[in-house]
């Protein structure tokens, strides 16, 4: 499993011209999903979400977490995340995972943050959705569920 962190000011999805979520300071997490993933990945990562140090504190310093800061979260689902461009022009999408397994990983990641206390906003999983933020910083991360031993 795989998330792309963006601390920002605010962040909205639209889909069809219409907002479905919308946040203000906070946390925009793109969430990919693969074959393997489990419920379990998606505890892992959330914890990490919800507890990673990327706001400044009165020193000016990456101390401060979402709850310190009273941050929300807007998560979006992307399979492009698992997009391979290794060979040729066009990616392969064959480490995705396939919605029926993907769906249920993505909404338990986004109750385990909830479940932590957060307010979370999300996307429509499979839809067309127009994403807007305000990156703040910028400050990006990627954040990988540990390597599974096959």
């Amino acid at each position: 499993m795989r998330v792309v962190v963006q601390r920002c000011k605010q962040a909205s999805v639209t889909v069809n011209e219409e907002i479905v979520g919308q946040i203000g300071k906070g946390l925009m997490v793109l969430v990919g999903v693969t074959h393997q993933d489990t419920v379990e990945d998606a505890k892992y990562l959330a914890g990490k979400v919800a507890g990673i140090r990327i706001f400044e504190d009165e020193n000016g310093k990456m101390n401060l977490g979402l709850q310190e800061i009273g941050g929300q979260v807007l998560s979006v689902s992307q399979f492009t995340l698992y997009g391979d461009c290794r060979k040729g022009k066009r990616p392969g999408f064959s480490d995705a995972a396939r919605p029926e397994v993907a769906t249920p990983v993505y909404e338990a990641f986004n109750s385990a943050l909830r479940e932590l206390g957060l307010v979370v906003e999300t996307g429509i999983f499979g839809a067309d959705m127009d994403v807007s933020l305000t990156n703040w910083g910028p400050v990006t991360l990627i954040i990988d569920s540990p390597t599974k031993n096959n």
